[in-house]
């Protein structure tokens, strides 16, 4: 039985037939956040991400580059590792397919659902796709290619079958039992649409190449990619030992983040091996949207390919992570520009909240005598600011529980709004001459909140959140939400203020 208090996240495992892009960072830097906000929240956290290493695309690959396949997917899959640092991700864990403990949770899954009579030996004839590795009906093409544009061709082979036409009503009575199970609705909808319209038994292996995990007591075999990657959320959790501690904490996953390119494997086929084998679902399976570049999706044929390094080195790391998370509603398509991501980091970050928390603590170094003011009467206008801060977290907890990040993002720089309006209303610099006590109490409460805001934000932009927080001089021991409810000292020391959050700026 899982741990009450648990929350397994996962990314898709990314395919290494070429380097990352930003859509990768995209889907990577939303389950940091989640990750980093569940530990915030006291939950105990295991995040995974990886690379996915075996298949036709790959061994097509490697070949093209002059390489045995495990030596091009050790080049490739250090990428994936080296974005998990560039970006800043807290996972956990780093799967690869290629690795024997991966090997053996694969092997384990396929003699269970063996013996479980799921598995039948027959022959293949169809469309296959080599670039999306899934195979299509005749009446899913599109002007003789696969929906996604892809080149299909047509093959004809010795296979073994999943029995996935019999889970066909056990996966609609699922989706029915669990509404929240897929998300977001356009998803769910897409998917059930595809189930009702009937399901065919899949084959899940191939003998025309040889990279990837061979077939038990078949090894002319080898099994189906899809099969292979999905069970690599059953690996890092330590299947098949199920006494384990791993598994008995973290199975089943809370979250499987996937692109909705790759929905019908993670929402049709990964729930139907699942309970073929008699393992419990994942709770909740997201499909976010694409980036796209001027309106078109990202291709390197196309030339309109964004690495995030590039991005990175051009704005900062939590300036690309705000932007991915804020610009648009999570789940739907949006498009990359520089214009855009500029107009967040002025706009939002600089302007807003780098320009209250800079004012407020310039002005407490200056007539504070660099230490928190005592806090004198509360006024209206006092108890409304601070109720705002204090109630963001059961919002944000709503927001983050349906993955809508630009919603909580939102929540908060309307917090942020308000103290600006509020330091403008209160005029401290005024209070100075005229008020001082007053104005120790204005300074109090915009520093209280500001440290509200620093504490939440921590899962969006981590660096600037800590730098921010180091000025309040807040210990790193009292920075998750439970310490939200301990406020700040009067008379606490802090240090001389510096720019969290700096405009960008051309250069010349």
């Amino acid at each position: 039985m899982a741990v009450t208090n648990a929350y397994y996240v996962t990314t898709p495992i990314f395919y290494v037939n070429d380097a990352p892009h930003i859509g990768h960072a995209y889907t990577s830097v939303a389950c940091d956040a989640l990750a980093r906000f569940m530990r915030l929240d006291g939950k105990r956290v295991k995040f995974l991400t990886g690379t996915d290493e075996h298949g036709q695309k790959i061994a097509k690959s490697a070949a093209l580059a002059g390489l045995d396949p495990k030596t091009f997917c050790d080049r490739v899959s250090q990428n994936f590792r080296d974005m998990t640092r560039l970006m800043n991700l807290s996972n956990d864990d780093f799967i690869r397919t290629t690795e024997p403990r991966h090997v053996a949770a694969t092997q384990a899954l396929w003699l269970e659902l063996e013996k479980r009579g799921q598995i039948y030996l027959g022959r293949f004839q169809g469309w296959y796709s080599v670039r999306d590795e899934a195979f299509y009906e005749e009446s899913e093409l599109v002007n003789g290619k696969a929906p996604t544009g892809a080149e299909v061709e047509w093959v004809e082979e010795e296979n073994y079958f999943f029995r996935l036409s019999e889970w066909a009503e056990p996966l609609l009575r699922h989706y029915a039992e669990h509404p929240d199970f897929i998300g977001p609705t356009s998803r769910r909808n897409e998917v059930v649409s595809f189930v009702k319209g009937g399901l065919r038994d899949l084959s899940i292996s191939r003998t025309s190449f040889s990279w990837g995990i061979p077939v038990p007591g078949n090894p002319k075999h080898v099994i189906y990619v899809w099969l292979d990657a999905l069970t690599n959320y059953l690996t890092a959790a330590s299947y098949p030992d199920t006494r384990n501690v791993e598994y008995s904490t973290f199975w089943p996953p809370s979250l499987q983040m996937v692109g909705k390119d790759i929905i019908r494997f993670h929402c049709v086929y990964w729930p139907a091996f699942l309970m073929a084998a008699g393992l419990k679902l994942p709770e909740r399976v997201f499909a976010h949207g694409w980036w796209t570049v001027e309106g078109q999706k990202m291709s390197k044929s196309l030339g309109n390919f964004v690495p995030p390094q590039q991005v990175v080195d051009a704005y900062g790391c939590d300036a690309v992570r705000y932007f991915l998370l804020r610009e648009l509603p999570f789940g739907s398509d949006g498009d990359f520009s520089h214009r855009a991501i500029v107009q967040r980091i002025n706009a939002d970050l600089a302007n807003d909240f780098g320009n209250l928390a800079q004012r407020v603590l310039s002005m407490i170094n200056r007539n504070g005598e660099g230490r928190v003011p005592p806090l004198g009467r509360l006024t209206a206008e006092d108890e409304a600011l601070l109720a705002a801060a204090r109630g963001l977290l059961a919002r944000q907890r709503a927001a983050y529980g349906e993955q809508s990040f630009h919603r909580a993002l939102e929540m908060i720089w309307e917090v942020v709004g308000s103290a600006n309006r509020y330091v403008d209303e209160q005029a401290p610099w005024t209070l100075k001459k005229t008020d001082p006590a007053r104005m120790g109490t204005v300074l109090h409460v915009l520093a209280e909140v500001i440290r509200h805001l620093a504490i939440l934000v921590q899962p969006i932009v981590p660096e600037a959140a800590s730098r921010l927080l180091d000025q309040l001089a807040v210990p790193a021991e009292r920075r998750d939400f439970a310490a939200l409810a301990a406020p700040l000292t009067a008379g606490t020391v802090l240090p001389k203020p510096e720019g969290i959050f700096p405009r960008h700026v051309e250069a010349v």
